[in-house]
């Protein structure tokens, strides 16, 4: 049974209307067709205007839904010969976060992504999202074998923040971030970032210092969780809905902001409605990126990708 959040509750009241329009309609030979668009046409119009007008709070549900893509779906509509590469040569594989070498449209990429499960089975085996250190030093190893061999980068990122248990502090969580946000931003080949979901805290920017950070349209980044951020401030996790706005976590916020570089569209009713469409606008996204990075030298690169972190931060007193 599909997944109905709170807000889109009216949306399938009209639909039941429509399927009881439809059955009645079968059922006494009656001809209904008239009132059963006219139904359809206001469910897709009161949708339109819905899914515009959504607040962050909304686009935080539509961003944690559970039939979102997740890291492997993406990699199957839009790669092709994607080949896996595992652990961190000191003795891991951590599975919430996998990569590989792959082709997209014929070009060969190295792909790295947070992967979350589909199922409690799932969930369990990629730790719901949340990678380890070990998992930051697989992704650091991949990001060395794509820079030696000239391999352009894509990262996609949708996890709630890395893990925050205590053997994670004792192997070095906090170390392992930070090497890769130094490491990436000296790498010479074009890296491409999207987030695709939640992009939460330093585990998210431990796979995002790129030349090109992108997000879905209804995926939020940020800081720290709006839950997390209304505990701190008020003592009130159930206050999640005014941390969310304060923290200008959407990504309509972001591009005005300098965050991000571009929005992608999702299909309407999220990226969990239609897979397929949500993918082939994120491979055209990536495409031109890279088309746009490949004319670049390598000093070039990483000239404006230095520059491009150090101005995010800028404030202005009234």
């Amino acid at each position: 049974m599909a997944v109905v959040l709170d807000f889109e509750k009216p949306i399938v009241e009209i639909q039941k209307k429509i399927d009881e329009l439809k059955k009645m309609s079968e059922d006494s030979g009656m001809d209904l067709n008239s009132q059963i668009e006219t139904f359809e046409q206001q469910a897709q119009d009161y949708k339109k205007e819905l899914y515009s007008k959504l607040k962050p709070s909304q686009k935080l549900q539509i961003a944690r839904h559970p039939e979102r893509p997740k890291f492997l779906d993406y990699v199957n509509l839009i790669c092709e010969n994607f080949y896996e590469l595992h652990g961190d040569r000191e003795g891991m594989d951590d599975r919430a976060i996998i990569g590989g070498i792959a082709k997209i449209d014929g070009k060969p990429v190295m792909i790295i992504g947070i992967q979350k499960g589909k199922t409690t089975k799932e969930n369990l085996e990629y730790n719901f999202g949340m990678p380890q250190p070990q998992g930051y030093r697989k992704a650091l190893r991949l990001f060395k074998h794509a820079n030696k061999f000239n391999l352009p980068i894509v990262t996609l990122i949708d996890t709630p923040g890395a893990y925050p248990g205590i053997k994670a502090e004792e192997t070095g969580q906090g170390v392992a971030i930070a090497t890769n946000l130094r490491e990436m931003s000296k790498l010479n080949v074009p890296i491409v970032s999207i987030i695709t979901g939640e992009g939460c805290s330093g585990g998210a920017l431990g796979l995002a210092v790129a030349d090109r950070v992108m997000m879905l349209e209804h995926a939020y980044y940020t800081v720290i969780s709006p839950e997390g951020c209304a505990s701190i401030l008020w003592r009130d996790a159930a206050r999640f809905a005014d941390a969310a706005e304060a923290l200008k976590i959407t990504s309509k916020d972001l591009l005005e902001l300098g965050i991000i570089d571009e929005e992608i569209s999702e299909p309407l009713g999220g990226a969990h409605s239609d897979h397929s469409i949500t993918a082939s606008n994120m491979k055209s996204s990536i495409l031109n990126a890279l088309e746009e990075l490949s004319k670049k030298s390598s000093e070039k690169l990483r000239e404006e990708r230095y520059n491009k972190f150090r101005q995010m931060g800028r404030f202005i007193e009234g």
